[in-house]
């Protein structure tokens, strides 16, 4: 099973990873990180296929994809 794992310390609330994944399961959040940026998350982890389009756009290198 693949897994999504965004850095909330790292994420800028960008928003990229959000319209790149094809199976809309991240959000960003409500809460700010220590930085006061809106992080993204991810909402449904069994959903994710591992393409790593999030991993690929976004430009802090906050996201990390692994598993098959």
């Amino acid at each position: 099973m693949a897994k999504v794992a965004i850095n909330k310390d790292v994420c800028k609330g960008c928003g990229l990873c959000v319209g790149a994944c094809p199976k809309k399961i991240l959000k960003l959040g409500e809460a700010p990180n220590a930085s006061g940026y809106n992080f993204a998350g991810c909402v449904d982890e069994s959903k994710c296929i591992g393409c790593g389009f999030c991993f690929t756009i976004c430009p802090d290198v906050a996201i990390t994809v692994t598993g098959d």
